[in-house]
């Protein structure tokens, strides 16, 4: 299957330039994966291999540089789950998540659902931007 990147909708070129962002064709594949289809979690290689299934020409370079130009523009929310594996995140409300280590599966949990008590003060010239709670759960054996 071919990703359609000769017509790019109107509302994808339309929220990388509100976002700031140039709609280069690379950017335009790239969103239309990411965002066509509701709220994901995808590490920079998934991406990747999705974009070469689609039949797109794409670098893991090019990838991970659009990942992060989103993230800075408020496209994505990067999910730090340990040290060097990061998932970039399509739904940019405040929310929470488990992550499932066996399977390096990322869930939504509803901030609603987290009720978090009182926070330290940030250090001297900082402010608290938000808290990130990751819960790690693994599956249980039968």
């Amino acid at each position: 299957m071919r990703a359609n990147t000769s017509r790019p909708s109107a509302a994808t070129v339309d929220t990388l330039r509100e976002a700031g962002l140039r709609p280069t064709r690379q950017r335009l594949s790239l969103a239309r994966l990411l965002f066509d289809g509701g709220d994901r979690h995808v590490t920079a290689e998934q991406l990747h291999s999705e974009a070469e299934r689609h039949g797109m020409r794409v670098s893991l370079a090019t990838v991970y540089n659009t990942l992060n130009q989103f993230t800075d523009a408020g496209l994505l929310r990067e999910v730090v789950v340990e040290a060097g594996r990061s998932y970039f995140d399509t739904n940019t409300l405040g929310h929470h998540h488990f992550f499932e280590s066996e399977t390096g599966r990322l869930v939504d949990i509803p901030a609603d659902q987290v009720s978090i008590g009182a926070l330290p003060k940030a250090p001297e010239g900082a402010e608290i931007e938000r808290v990130d709670l990751i819960v790690r759960v693994r599956r249980i054996a039968r």
